[in-house]
């Protein structure tokens, strides 16, 4: 098969990665792709939301399968339109990948199914969002509805903290027309976990759970970013974790978005937090996760084309998904200042003989190569990730590995894993 993946993140370089395995594949090209997906795919310059150009080079091409990875075209239609111009595409129509464009919208969802979730108010008027937190417990949960690259949820200690964050969202617009409407959520404690999903529309399956570390301080400190670092397997999703979220989260939402005319074909990222009375939904996605990619394909055993037909076809439920019984761990080498403000273009040098054999694995987010030169590119640069029989391992190995990977405004958390290591002893 010809296959057109479309991004240019550390998650497009695993799923990349993971497609240049299949024997399905026959040739792979990525659009935009960065440095390190150019290692196993063509690279073609078209962004990810040139929608027409897309089209035209897939038709040129006789592309068999376009797969879309990041959430902005999802949300936008990119599935529809490849659809719609005869070329079969993973990844939900634009009408159910609502679920992670808008936060209302699945909030309002998980009310209307009874899917457990934090409870929370949604405002379109600034002054009527603040007379409502003038009333409110805190700490309290302050998000923009729409995307905002993992950035757009601030969590407010008390009522002044409250007041500057709606106004920094609804009024600054800190994360543009993302900020047009806020949901206020109630605050859930607990440990947090991800999991990612395949899903035909019907059938749902869950991948190996994984748990992100959002902020960009040691210690759970600084402001949120698109994810500093990932584990896979959290020891916090027990098998009766798994079972309960099978019967009252997963399968209610696969049902629930079919229920209102949305079936949703792809993969669902839950975003969960084990609270005490519970597991419970804190977001939709509707792609996979980044970084949770980077960890949970490196333990996959199963043929990922052979699964995203089956999802397309409406077939899941004839295959089943292997994991190694191992453990996975990713750490995000970022550019000094991320999330806020940071410097690019920095030369990198990656010490050879290491990545790509013995369970290493480096997966560039923001690489350029400049006249035969690697460069940074972006806030995240690389996700140094490592496979291990146990987590502990996975975690020593990711870490060693970061020091084969140099620029000068390199910058990482040293504490990925931690916590989940102290829920082991």
């Amino acid at each position: 098969m010809k296959i057109l993946l479309v991004g240019s993140g550390g998650r497009e370089h695993a799923i990349a990665w993971k497609l240049a395995q299949s024997p399905l594949t026959e040739k792979l090209y990525a659009a935009p792709g960065n440095a390190g997906i150019a290692e196993v795919a063509e690279c073609v310059n078209i962004g990810a939301m040139e929608f027409d150009k897309l089209i035209d080079f897939a038709k040129e091409k006789a592309i068999d399968l376009a797969i879309v990875g990041a959430d902005d075209p999802l949300v936008a239609g990119a599935i529809d339109a490849f659809e719609a111009a005869g070329i079969r595409a993973f990844g939900p129509r634009k009408n159910a990948a609502i679920i992670e464009g808008s936060k209302a919208f699945s909030k309002d969802l998980m009310k209307k199914y009874h899917i457990p979730t934090a409870a929370y108010e949604v405002f379109t008027d600034a002054a009527e969002a603040i007379a409502y937190l003038e009333t409110a417990k805190f700490p309290i949960v302050l998000k923009a509805d729409g995307l905002a690259l993992g950035k757009g949820v601030l969590i407010c200690e008390d009522l002044l903290a409250a007041k500057a964050g709606v106004r920094e969202i609804m009024e600054d617009k800190k994360f543009g027309s993302a900020g047009n409407t806020l949901v206020i959520e109630e605050f859930l404690t607990g440990p947090e976990v991800s999991v990612l999903c395949f899903c035909d529309g019907k059938t749902i399956k869950p991948m190996t759970s994984a748990m992100d570390h959002k902020r960009a301080y040691d210690g759970d400190e600084g402001p949120n970013t698109g994810g500093m670092g990932n584990i896979s397997p959290s020891p916090y999703y027990t098998d009766a974790a798994s079972d309960f979220c099978m019967e009252k989260i997963y399968k209610p939402t696969m049902a629930a978005m079919a229920a209102e005319g949305r079936p949703f074909v792809g993969v669902l990222f839950v975003g969960l937090m084990m609270t005490e009375d519970g597991p419970k939904v804190l977001e939709y996605n509707a792609r996979f996760g980044d970084p949770e990619a980077q960890v949970v394909l490196p333990r996959m055993q199963s043929d990922l084309v052979e699964i995203m037909e089956h999802c397309i076809d409406g077939t899941l439920d004839e295959i089943d998904l292997v994991f190694d019984d191992g453990a996975c761990a990713t750490v995000v080498l970022a550019s000094n200042g991320y999330p806020l403000s940071y410097e690019k273009l920095r030369p990198v040098t990656v010490e050879e003989g290491h990545f790509g054999q013995d369970g290493y694995y480096l997966f560039h987010a923001g690489s350029v190569r400049k006249d035969g030169v690697l460069l940074t590119n972006g806030g995240r640069v690389f996700d140094v990730t490592a496979t291990g029989k146990d987590l502990k391992e996975a975690i020593d190995r990711a870490y060693a590995a970061t020091e084969w990977v140099s620029f000068d405004n390199k910058y990482m958390r040293h504490d990925i894993g931690a916590k989940a290591l102290q829920a082991l002893q």
